[in-house]
C-alpha cells in the first residue's frame, strides 16, 4: 500500500487562505495559524454587517427626511403618515435623495400632501 502525499492539497488550501487574508495586518496575512481565525471572523462580520447595513441606511434616510420636513412644519412620523394616506409610493431612499439633493422637488411633495 502506497502512502498518500498531500502536498498539493496543502499548498492549494494555504494559497486560498492567503488570498482571503491579503491586506490584513501583521501575521494574519502570512501565517496559517493566525490567518485561519482571522478569515473566519472576517466572514462572520461580513455576514452580520450585510444585514446591519440595511438597518443603518434606513435610519440615515429617516434622519435626513426628518431634518428636511421640520422647517416645513412636520416631523418624520406625520410626514410618512400623510404620504401613505395620500397614496404616494416613493420609498425612503428616494425621498432622502430628494430631500438632500433636490429640496425644491421635495418641498413640492410635502406641499402636495399637506
Amino acid at each position: 500500500m502506497a502512502r498518500v502525499k498531500r502536498g498539493t492539497q496543502h499548498v492549494k488550501r494555504r494559497k486560498s487562505l492567503m488570498q482571503k487574508t491579503k491586506g490584513m495586518m501583521w501575521g494574519r496575512k502570512s501565517k496559517i495559524r493566525l490567518a485561519r481565525p482571522a478569515m473566519l471572523k472576517a466572514g462572520v462580520n461580513a455576514y452580520r454587517d450585510r444585514r446591519n447595513k440595511k438597518r443603518s441606511f434606513r435610519r440615515l434616510w429617516q434622519v435626513r427626511m426628518n431634518a428636511a420636513v421640520r422647517p416645513l412644519g412636520l416631523n418624520y412620523s406625520t410626514f410618512m403618515d400623510k404620504l401613505v394616506k395620500a397614496g404616494v409610493t416613493i420609498d425612503r431612499k428616494v425621498l432622502s435623495i430628494l430631500a438632500t439633493d433636490y429640496p425644491a422637488v421635495f418641498h413640492q411633495i410635502v406641499e402636495k400632501i399637506k
